[in-house]
């Protein structure tokens, strides 16, 4: 017998509990993670509410959200003490009474055996599940997971601990969600820009993005100085949906492809790093203004040992000197934030930390430090190699924090370009 067609995705509301999320204590990082896990299975979220822990305002957040969503996803409000109220309001919302579940009290018993702790009577309290739910098991802690379904809504309560709640929405809810309302397959494919703006990038490819197939829809992500794009498929009853999308993807590599650093989830500088294992190369960084932040982000990739020399931060001009031979008359003439600095401190750290590339930052990240002819956000980055030196300069000006954050990116870019460029020779 075939299965029944999959039916309409229903809308999802995404509700957050407690009164350290509204006061700013604590960022909700929750949200963003389910957002991204439910897209992936055809799941959009419609509305993500903040609720604090009082029992008439969840009540009054759970009677607007079933009139705007199918599925309520909880969070939060679950632990031992008197502030977490999530699951006695639940208890009475549905009319059932807490009772105890036995596996989860066996299950919370054993972690407090296992870490050779008192168990106290706030902590069996975490069995009591209400009657009508179907229990979660939540295996990395102690509060369990409940399901209830009524009058055709779905709500979902897990804990607000992050690491928690992905684990009960990786293994429980998504599969559960999926089964329910028997979704439409979908597949996501993500390219991965740098350098180019999001409406120059826009412009560059509207051709390509007019013909793309009613059932694929684009996506434009930006962040600090890349462009995430994200195709959506959607099921059209077709064989090989990923197949037929990725097809698309040549022509895009005609348009934009010497922005594109990947197509697949990944940062800049894993994309770095595996074009510098394959190229048999090595990299040093010598920082000024981003202070470490560059070889922090290359040697958070795994492996970037294999790569990876080593970094000078020569914050203090004596430093550049000393340690990168920066010629004191270079600093004397053209000042230590431009371009002439930046290639000699590029150039030094090739030479001194013995690697086959080598990237420099320096600038005027503020507030204060800036002059009429420099001022605040005027950054310099340069890049060396077998084949020479090329620098750059921008005025980012974004405050302390963006201007460092750019800063690196800017000079991951330049390097990327580099080693990307049709004159590159090892």
């Amino acid at each position: 017998m075939p299965l029944p067609s999959p039916s309409a995705p229903p809308d999802v509301e995404i509700m957050t509990i407690g009164d350290e999320l509204l006061y700013g204590q604590v960022v909700d990082t929750n949200s963003a993670f389910m957002g991204q896990e439910l897209a992936k299975i055809g799941l959009r979220v419609r509305q993500i509410s903040s609720v604090s822990d009082r029992a008439d305002e969840i009540v009054a957040a759970l009677d607007q959200a079933r009139q705007r969503a199918r599925v309520v996803l909880i969070t939060g409000g679950l632990g031992p003490t008197k502030d977490d109220l999530t699951k006695h309001v639940l208890a009475r919302y549905f009319g059932a009474e807490l009772v105890l579940h036995e596996p989860t009290l066996a299950h919370v018993t054993e972690i407090f055996r296992r870490f050779n702790r008192p168990m106290l009577d706030v902590n069996r309290q975490q069995a009591l599940v209400p009657a009508n739910s179907e229990v979660l098991f939540n295996a990395v802690g102690t509060a369990p997971g409940m399901w209830f379904e009524d009058a055709g809504t779905v709500f979902v309560s897990m804990p607000g601990v992050p690491f928690e709640m992905k684990k009960l929405m990786t293994d429980a809810v998504l599969p559960r969600l999926r089964e329910r309302f028997r979704l439409a397959p979908i597949e996501h494919v993500v390219v991965m820009t740098v350098g180019l703006g999001e409406s120059f990038l826009a412009e560059k490819i509207v051709d390509w993005e007019d013909a793309l197939p009613p059932n694929v829809k684009l996506a434009y992500l930006p962040s600090l100085g890349a462009v995430r794009l994200r195709l959506t498929g959607a099921d059209d009853g077709r064989p090989d949906l990923r197949g037929r999308m990725l097809a698309l993807l040549p022509a895009l590599r005609e348009r934009i492809g010497s922005y594109i650093f990947a197509e697949e989830e990944t940062t800049l500088e894993a994309a770095i790093g595996r074009l510098l294992l394959a190229r048999h190369l090595t990299l040093a960084t010598a920082e000024s203004c981003t202070g470490g932040l560059v070889a922090h982000r290359i040697t958070g990739v795994p492996g970037s040992s294999a790569y990876f020399r080593g970094s000078v931060v020569a914050y203090h001009n004596d430093i550049k000197i000393s340690e990168l031979s920066v010629p004191a008359e270079t600093l004397a003439t053209s000042g230590a934030v431009s371009e002439a600095t930046v290639r000699a401190m590029a150039e030094g750290a090739r030479q001194r930390l013995g690697a086959a590339v080598a990237v420099a930052t320096s600038g005027i990240a503020g507030p204060g430090g800036g002059t009429p002819d420099k001022p605040v956000g005027t950054i310099c980055i340069a890049v060396a190699d077998a084949q020479g030196t090329v620098s750059k300069q921008f005025s980012f000006n974004r405050g302390r924090e963006l201007n460092i954050t750019y800063t690196a990116q800017a000079v991951l870019a330049l390097l990327w370009q580099r080693l990307m460029g049709p004159g590159f020779v090892q």
